[in-house]
């Protein structure tokens, strides 16, 4: 069906009618505002034909509708959406993969870097240097000179030993 071969102005002001019916029904049972909200919306579609903005909407439905169809029923799109998944996929794969691999390469280039001129870690009779790691803490507040009550002495040194402050 084109464009031309419908009866615009019937339809849109058939429309706008019954909108405006529904609207005032609305009006009624919910009040003011969701009435006046229907009545809104109905008067969009007289308002598209009087402007003239019709065909422009007209050709927007159409092309919408003619691209959805032909990506629904086209083996060739379900095939590319496909491809697109495997490759959203191997990327996920991948990122898992390269952290796992980095976290072990991060911890070897600190301990290659930490003696200069030293051999290599592969060549033979090498040693590899590990240095030892500190954990990042921060420094305990010093303890107050008058002890508060026992109970919340314990909790707080138990806190303290979690590093929790």
């Amino acid at each position: 069906m084109t464009f031309d071969q419908i009866a615009w102005l019937p339809l849109c002001a058939g429309l706008t009618a019954a909108g405006l019916l529904i609207g005032f029904l609305t009006l009624r049972r919910r009040g003011a505002g969701a009435g006046l909200r229907v009545a809104a919306w109905s008067l969009i579609p007289l308002a598209a034909y009087l402007t003239g903005a019709l065909p422009a909407v007209w050709q927007a439905g159409t092309a919408v509708v003619g691209f959805v169809t032909g990506l629904v029923f086209s083996p060739t799109v379900w095939a590319g959406v496909g491809v697109a998944a495997l490759s959203a996929l191997l990327f996920l794969v991948s990122g898992v993969l390269r952290r796992r691999r980095g976290g072990a390469a991060r911890a070897e280039r600190p301990a290659k870097q930490a003696v200069p001129g030293a051999a290599p870690a592969g060549a033979p009779g090498a040693t590899p240097s590990i240095a030892p790691t500190v954990p990042n803490r921060r420094p305990l507040p010093p303890k107050s000179a008058a002890p508060a009550d026992d109970d919340l002495s314990d909790i707080e040194e138990i806190l303290k030993r979690r590093g929790i402050s």
